[in-house]
């Protein structure tokens, strides 16, 4: 059977082929009951237009960009190159990725980042807190028909598109069934460090951890969350802190950025090798932690299919076409010192 063409759609409806090209590339002067005669032709015959040939026959190009927080994090260091990677390939089919930093934790400085993208800015990728600021930023973005995926770290409750990244509900009940198992103890307590608890992985992480914890290992005590904003300094001080009036530590679940300052804080308070410890992400410091003994597990994603799926989907966003959700699913990978690939 011969796909249905241009030609089927304007005989179908009744209508012109210039009508149908006008439908088809959303252009003014159609009425709107024969925009509605065209849409339900397309949808009897089964009609998938070829977006690829189309946008090469009107030379149409893509502007896109990714805001990430500044700071020094391996891991956001990974994630730009990873962007940078995919923008490269994707420049091929005239699509330009631009990455840009924005103060962490500052969401005014990020709204005016928003507020003022390159003229043409096709959709924009987004890795922030989810804080009043953030919505009414992504709302603007998105009254102006730019289209907004969240990445990593997910914005539920804004207008945004898509979220890319891992279930991080999940990946947190995963840390918990690591952490209970590898103390092999019946009691005693576990610290628990975020960056941020205003960043949704954050939230959800614990969450997911709190869950297996209460559920599965009763007697370990999960502590309240030591937030570090960040800073290696905060985090040398409420982990040293911590220890000194918690004698019963057994683990330490490190649920974002902070893996070198940790490291040295435990050598320095001669503890390294003490406690369990779980992690995310797999980065250069988390892997020579792994090869080293210091760090038991590290729950991951791929961040190159992570990146090359956030430009997928925006570009199917500008184009109005459908997704392929299992294509752009991100699993979660548990890397031990066993299986770490060279």
């Amino acid at each position: 059977m011969t796909r249905p063409t241009v030609n089927d759609i304007a005989r179908e409806a009744g209508v012109s082929l210039a009508t149908v090209d006008r439908v088809l590339n959303d252009r003014p002067g159609v009425r709107a009951r024969t925009v509605t005669a065209v849409n339900e032709a397309i949808a009897r015959l089964g009609y998938v237009r070829d977006m690829a040939a189309a946008n090469l026959a009107r030379q149409r190009s893509y502007r896109m960009v990714a805001a990430l927080p500044e700071g020094d994090s391996q891991f956001l260091a990974v994630l730009e190159q990873a962007l940078a990677e995919a923008g490269h390939t994707a420049a091929q089919a005239r699509t330009e990725l631009k990455v840009m930093r924005y103060p962490a934790e500052d969401g005014h400085a990020l709204a005016a980042l928003l507020a003022h993208l390159p003229e043409g800015t096709s959709g924009v990728a987004l890795m922030a807190p989810e804080t009043p600021v953030v919505r009414d930023a992504v709302r603007a973005l998105k009254a102006r028909g730019t289209a907004v995926i969240a990445l990593v770290s997910d914005l539920p409750n804004t207008q945004r598109d898509h979220f890319i990244g891992i279930d991080s509900r999940a990946a947190g009940r995963t840390a918990g069934v690591l952490m209970g198992r590898f103390i092999r103890e019946s009691s005693g307590s576990v610290l628990a460090i975020a960056e941020s608890m205003y960043l949704r992985d954050a939230i959800e992480r614990r969450r997911g951890f709190d869950e297996v914890m209460l559920a599965q290992f009763p007697g370990l005590a999960v502590l309240p969350t030591l937030e570090t904003h960040g800073s290696d300094a905060a985090l040398r001080a409420v982990v040293t802190e911590s220890l000194r009036h918690a004698q019963d530590v057994r683990g330490i679940y490190l649920m974002g950025s902070g893996h070198r300052a940790l490291s040295s804080t435990l050598a320095d308070l001669g503890l390294t090798g003490r406690f369990v410890i779980i992690g995310h992400e797999l980065t250069p410091h988390t892997r020579q932690a792994l090869l080293s003994g210091h760090t038991d597990a590290i729950i991951t994603q791929n961040l190159g299919h992570l990146a090359r799926s956030a430009l997928r989907v925006l570009r199917a966003m500008a184009d109005r076409a459908p997704i392929d959700a299992a294509q752009e699913q991100l699993r979660i990978e548990i890397v031990l010192r066993e299986n770490l690939a060279g």
